[in-house]
């Protein structure tokens, strides 16, 4: 009973934000930790922020061939981390394919693979129990098939961001609950899949903006996280 309590209270050391802002010093005004889809993740830039902060000796990373097909934009890397020069490694393994990857980064299936065994080996070297963003290629939306494209043809905003009803309440939520707008945008250009705003459709801007409210009234904190993981961009796509 007693090893099953402690087991429980140094799982939580690891898996609970507040301890793992105290002990590794992460920011979520920096976007290092992010609540998405009701779980906590910490992301790759934290993640280097803690490696650099706890002086981490190097990252190795090499490419695993026989698990790799870049015909079929498949990868899978290794990363190794030494904490010291005297350390004997912590090794991540990471994969990426067009099957798990979202829609952003469809493409770059490689560079995803390689951030993916590099988090990993970073986490378990400094003890990190949650997951990490990067990692997760289930929170993208699966693209619509065939059929679904053929009942809702693309209806481009031209450029009112989906009309002035739509607009009117985004503004509107976003002077409510004293959202940074820039912020706003470039994750809505995020959340609709496109490089602008301009290029969504009326329908993605609609879910995004029922989206923001739902969070912005469930969990503003949380919100407020996500979008300061922008603050490095500020895309403001026009």
């Amino acid at each position: 009973m007693r090893a099953d309590r402690k087991r429980s209270k140094s799982e939580k050391r690891v898996t609970d934000p507040a301890c793992l802002k105290k002990k590794h010093r992460f920011s979520m005004e920096s976007g290092d930790l992010l609540w998405l889809d009701g779980h906590w993740y910490v992301s790759h830039s934290g993640l280097i922020r803690l490696a650099r902060r706890s002086h981490c000796a190097g990252i190795h990373v090499e490419a695993v061939s026989g698990f790799s097909d870049p015909a079929a934009s498949r990868w899978a890397f290794k990363a190794t981390v030494y904490k010291s020069r005297t350390c004997r490694g912590f090794v991540g393994y990471g994969d990426a394919d067009p099957s798990n990857v979202s829609t952003l980064v469809r493409g770059a299936e490689m560079r995803v693979a390689e951030t993916r065994a590099v988090n990993r080996a970073l986490r378990k070297a400094y003890g990190i129990g949650i997951c990490s963003v990067e990692e997760i290629g289930s929170l993208s939306e699966p693209a619509p098939s065939s059929r679904e494209s053929k009942k809702l043809p693309p209806q481009p905003a031209n450029g009112n961001y989906g009309g002035p009803k739509v607009r009117d309440r985004l503004c509107q939520i976003i002077r409510q609950h004293q959202l940074d707008p820039t912020l706003v945008k470039a994750y809505a250009t995020d959340f609709c899949g496109t490089k602008t705003l301009r290029e969504a459709t009326r329908e993605q801007v609609e879910n995004f903006v029922t989206h923001l409210a739902d969070w912005a009234g469930k969990d503003k904190n949380a919100l407020l996280c996500q979008l300061n993981s922008y603050l490095g961009s500020k895309q403001g796509a026009a």
